[in-house]
């Protein structure tokens, strides 16, 4: 694991990442989230920053592509391997699918269909595991039951510089941006964002979201130090909240996230459909806790006028979404 003080994550480094992972990431378009007039009222101007589009449906793809790339020839004769969710695997598995590289996946046991179809499709080896066992891979680094080179989902300085271009999209589509919100689960995708949002944009304020019932970050930025949730549920949001905040990840997420906006299971389900009403996208429940804080009432009254939301992935089992959307009706 990298000593914090060592961490190469800046400007620089998102742009030399911008510069090799179009190849295989899209540059995906922010689009305007248009409300009611009567549910609008009060709220800023929204716009979704839609990573659904990405080829694996996640925003995770690039920040595996970077790290990839970066890897030698006899790292990838090893073979590549990570832990995920599931839509790290994706990211990983197309990765390592273009580098010519063998992969396989230590995978939570709660990942939905959907994003096991799409691993196996890419050609990775999947080895199912606990919640558990899974986080305790994610915080020690390493895996007895894997084999290879591990790429970690996103404590990794190039993996985050990978995510980082997002913000320079952003800021590209969108000058006067002054507050983004992103789903946080390591918090991989909200350190690189900040990262680039931090120089190209200072004044602009970076929160977190995350479902009520794994919220590790909020309780971390209360206690001013990096924490573990006890209280973890299960839930379809299964690519945002953690069992904790990684200690080697709070300094980079301590300073430059504004906030993190906890939001109700029954919120992220409601936004879910507002997306697939106003936009015509299926947003999975991570990015659709991103979206759920931004129509807050708590957060239009702090004042922003132009929001992003990031729609980090878009990988649900389509059953279960319909009956999500169908509830909050």
């Amino acid at each position: 694991m990298p000593p914090v003080t060592t961490r190469a994550i800046s400007l620089s480094t998102i742009r030399d990442a911008a510069g090799s992972i179009y190849d295989v990431v899209v540059r995906t378009p922010l689009v305007r989230l248009e409300l009611p007039r009567a549910v609008q009222s009060g709220l800023p101007e929204i716009f979704l920053k839609l990573e659904t589009l990405q080829p694996v449906g996640s925003f995770k793809i690039r920040g595996a592509q970077n790290a990839v790339k970066h890897l030698t020839r006899d790292q990838l004769a090893e073979g590549l391997w990570t832990v995920s969710a599931g839509n790290a695997a994706q990211g990983v598995a197309l990765a390592a699918r273009a580098a010519g590289a063998a992969c396989s996946v230590l995978v939570m046991d709660t990942a939905p269909e959907t994003k096991l179809r799409s691993i196996e499709r890419l050609g990775a080896t999947i080895v199912k595991a606990s919640y558990d066992e899974c986080w305790r891979t994610v915080e020690a680094h390493r895996s007895d039951r894997m084999r290879g080179h591990f790429v970690h989902p996103f404590d990794d300085d190039r993996f985050i510089s990978g995510n980082g271009t997002i913000g320079l999209e952003v800021v590209d589509d969108l000058p006067n941006v002054d507050a983004v919100v992103a789903p946080v689960g390591g918090g991989g995708l909200l350190a690189g964002i900040a990262a680039a949002l931090g120089e190209l944009r200072p004044d602009a304020r970076i929160y977190a979201a995350e479902p009520e019932t794994a919220a590790p970050l909020a309780l971390s930025l209360k206690a001013d130090a990096p924490s573990r949730f006890d209280g973890w549920t299960a839930s379809f949001v299964d690519g945002a909240g953690g069992r904790s905040v990684l200690p080697s990840m709070w300094p980079l997420l301590r300073h430059r996230v504004s906030d993190s906006l906890v939001v109700s299971l029954d919120e992220a389900a409601a936004a879910m459909r507002v997306v697939a009403d106003r936009v015509h996208v299926i947003a999975e429940g991570a990015a659709a806790c991103a979206v759920a804080a931004v129509l807050s009432p708590s957060f239009a009254a702090r004042g922003h006028r132009q929001v992003v939301a990031v729609v980090s992935g878009g990988n649900i089992d389509l059953g279960r979404f319909s009956k999500l959307v169908g509830a909050c009706g």
